[in-house]
């Protein structure tokens, strides 16, 4: 399959006569200085001992289009076991993609070695029953490399030590006019990784530009080959679309091109619902904005805020139903949390802070007696907040309940007292042993 198109590039190529565009730094403006100084050195070590090697791939994309990039990744001729050889504290990691780590303090450079085009029965490569690769260490020429990737406008290798950047699929072009453009036949390559179809979107959000006609043409019939995707590989995709501070334009291109629902069900099912649409978008934007103001974001927060309105609907459905409140809040976290973890392997971390922050929205409704004042020294407090807060901008919870906290958490102790509300539960009655009854030893079992 990649064979075949290779051939017809190459033959496309000798027509035209001529091969790789080179591009002088005259024309692109793309200084080695603006190169991380671990990427200069890393590509310089590979250099003087003979190997070729490059910038590649988002890192060119991003800095053509006045971007800042996330990271530096470096191609090379070299192999693994090569680049370690170079590099004494470097570190082979992968088996779908063998790649090394080359630490530099605390930046650590990817090298990748040039990808072949995986013909003539080498095992290196293995695809699964629907054509999708599942392993793929066949490595090979530049060129090769250039055409196995997956967008033009990923495809551009830049030389820190000439400042040129050598074309093979005219990628510079196409980062120009913000297009996002396949390599190769479109349907052929969703097959090989359906999650392209995910990364077309988001970098065309981040781009701020357009699909491809053809790229784009197939993602609507073939969405359903997300389905097996492993979890694991749709929680990472999807967490750098949430992070890549286009989240909320991303979300929106892919219901304009009703690509959503085959896509990404789950936030289909909440955008469907007005709540869920209004405090699902306050979110996203809330963190397109730390992201591109370069604060921290919590994943867990994150997740959180996603899951929110599913969690929140069945909760109030259990309590409607003669539920306990406290019981049915567990119940409906853990059955929501049970329903995405087989779509999306969210790890245990993150579903660890969700669930805290779930059951502090909870705690904010009790405003009497000790209990706001425990909750103000529980660890989670500044966050469980944040998150309140966003629940009352949406309109989903009690603007009043936000300015009480926001108040309460700021005056003084006296003023605390006066603001807390007469308490009417129930108290519980202790029993009194009778004389001599000794206090029933603490178990396990009785904790």
């Amino acid at each position: 399959m990649l064979k075949k198109f290779l051939d017809r590039v190459r033959s496309i190529g000798s027509k035209r006569g001529h091969g790789p565009r080179t591009i002088e730094v005259s024309e692109h403006g793309l200084t080695r200085d603006r190169i991380s100084s671990g990427a200069r050195k890393t590509i310089l070590g590979l250099q003087e001992k003979g190997y070729k090697a490059y910038v590649v791939g988002g890192a060119v994309r991003d800095l053509l289009a006045s971007l800042v990039p996330k990271d530096f990744d470096i191609a090379t001729g070299a192999t693994p076991e090569q680049v370690k050889s170079v590099f004494r504290r470097a570190r082979i990691i992968g088996r779908r993609f063998r790649l090394v780590h080359v630490p530099f303090g605390d930046d650590i450079v990817e090298v990748s070695t040039f990808r072949g085009s995986g013909n003539g029965g080498d095992e290196s490569q293995v695809h699964d029953e629907h054509g999708r690769i599942v392993r793929d260490n066949v490595f090979g020429s530049q060129e090769e490399d250039s055409l196995r990737r997956d967008f033009t406008v990923n495809a551009l290798f830049y030389d820190p030590s000439t400042e040129q950047i050598i074309d093979y699929c005219n990628g510079y072009s196409d980062v120009k006019s913000r297009t996002i453009r396949m390599i190769g036949v479109p349907e052929e390559r969703y097959r090989e990784d359906p999650v392209r179809m995910l990364r077309a979107v988001r970098m065309a959000a981040k781009l701020d530009g357009n699909i491809e006609p053809g790229t784009k043409a197939p993602i609507r019939a073939m969405a359903g080959l997300m389905s097996h995707v492993p979890p694991s590989r749709v929680f990472e995709e999807m967490l750098k679309l949430l992070l890549s501070g286009h989240a909320k334009s991303s979300l929106e291109k892919l219901r304009a091109e009703g690509l959503l629902h085959g896509l990404l069900p789950m936030i289909d099912l909440i955008l469907a619902q007005p709540l869920g649409e209004r405090f699902l978008m306050l979110v996203l934007e809330k963190t397109d904005g730390r992201v591109l103001d370069d604060k921290s974001v919590s994943p867990g927060f994150l997740f959180a805020a996603l899951l929110w309105p599913e969690v929140l609907g069945a909760w109030r459905k259990d309590v409607a139903g003669g539920a306990r409140e406290i019981p049915a809040l567990h119940e409906a976290m853990d059955s929501i949390i049970h329903a995405q973890v087989e779509k999306l392997a969210i790890p245990r971390r993150f579903t660890t802070d969700m669930k805290d922050l779930w059951m502090l929205q909870a705690r904010f409704e009790h405003r009497a007696g000790r209990r706001p004042y425990r909750l103000l020294e529980h660890p989670r407090y500044r966050a469980g907040y944040d998150f309140l807060l966003l629940r009352c901008e949406a309109g989903e919870a009690n603007q009043e309940l936000g300015e009480w906290w926001t108040r309460f958490q700021d005056v003084s102790p006296e003023e605390r007292e006066g603001m807390l509300f007469m308490d009417h539960a129930p108290r519980k009655r202790r029993r009194r042993r009778p004389a001599g009854e000794k206090s029933p030893a603490v178990t396990p079992s009785t904790v």
